[in-house]
């Protein structure tokens, strides 16, 4: 049996770059230092008018290629985590399929999952190499959550930013992903939404939790996000753990969803780990939802912190509520 390994990872943010500074001179009022203590983040980079989750997405991969030499025609399937597609039809990957030169044999799907989506990916990507459907797969996140936001939103704006990941993930003899343990709360769904774009009437569509006190299309309760991301993830760690048959202690690096850094220290503190086993890595490019974890790892990889010796350990949580994580031995 063959099974997924994580190789080359190349990330795309586009070109324009939103600073703390220019929201600080556009919005006076705002107390960008106080939004700094919570976020942790200093810019975001984000997509131009026309610029699309498909656009990122694009020049990830094919950045993906020229850096790193990889033949389109040898991509057997494509996986495109977004929450913010082209179109609800057709499919995204299908668009990204032609524009990418990949065969017209290889598979190409949409899945419509944010924080947990690069962990749900792997998994997706190691099923279908296990089962010898594939020998190597094309990964990619990307998302454009400025889209949703309006511009006067501070809550929001000051927080995700744009941006795309490429992963290749090719057949290894050794399995290097285990332990996956996913969750799921739809409970939560109200936390963080958007209601147009769907088939669902406004008149019968969720509401926001609380007050919405923003007119964004993106609706988002901080507080409860924060709540659920301190009680669930902790519990998940555990689980994955527990499942590998590993301490905490055996774990190189916990390289965790970049959401805040306010939600990732209190995780810190539950967890009882620094920020040199945790590293928290958003502060130039704010949460990019879906990317953030494959983001971390290219930084940790071009930082020489990975150790081929320590298992990692991969954990997405947000949105849905949905969350996963894995045990990944690599480098």
């Amino acid at each position: 049996m063959k099974y997924a390994a994580i190789g080359p990872i190349s990330i795309y943010l586009p070109e324009k770059v939103e600073t703390n500074d220019q929201l600080r001179a556009e919005f006076p009022n705002w107390d960008l230092d106080l939004i700094y203590s919570k976020t942790g983040i200093a810019q975001r980079h984000i997509a131009g008018e026309d610029e699309c989750a498909s656009d990122l997405g694009v020049a990830a991969a094919q950045k993906l290629f020229e850096e790193h030499d990889v033949d389109p025609q040898n991509i057997d399937f494509l996986l495109f985590c977004t929450q913010t597609p082209d179109y609800p039809l057709p499919t995204t990957a299908c668009l990204m399929q032609e524009r990418l030169g990949l065969p017209t044999s290889a598979g190409a799907i949409d899945f419509n999952l944010g924080c947990s989506g690069f962990v749900y990916g792997l998994s997706l990507a190691d099923g279908l190499i296990r089962s010898g459907a594939a020998k190597r797969v094309l990964l990619i996140t990307a998302e454009t959550y400025s889209k949703y936001i309006h511009p006067t939103d501070r809550s929001l704006r000051t927080i995700f930013g744009d941006g795309a990941a490429a992963t290749l993930l090719d057949a290894s003899d050794k399995p290097s992903l285990s332990a996956f343990q996913f969750g799921t709360d739809g409970t939560g769904a109200d936390t963080l939404l958007v209601t147009k774009g769907g088939a669902r009437s406004q008149k019968h569509a969720h509401r926001p939790r609380h007050r919405q006190r923003w007119p964004s299309d993106l609706y988002m309760d901080g507080p409860s996000l924060i709540n659920f991301t301190v009680g669930a993830i902790p519990k998940l760690v555990d689980n994955i753990l527990s499942s590998a048959q590993l301490k905490k202690s055996d774990i190189g690096l916990y390289l965790f969803h970049q959401a805040t850094y306010k939600m990732l220290e209190q995780l810190q503190q539950r967890l009882e780990l620094s920020e040199d086993r945790m590293p928290i890595v958003l502060k130039n490019y704010g949460n990019t939802v879906s990317s953030t974890i494959p983001i971390v790892i290219h930084e940790m990889r071009s930082a020489g912190r990975l150790n081929s010796e320590l298992p990692n350990l991969l954990v997405g949580f947000g949105v849905g509520w949905s969350w996963a994580g894995c045990v990944w031995r690599g480098d």
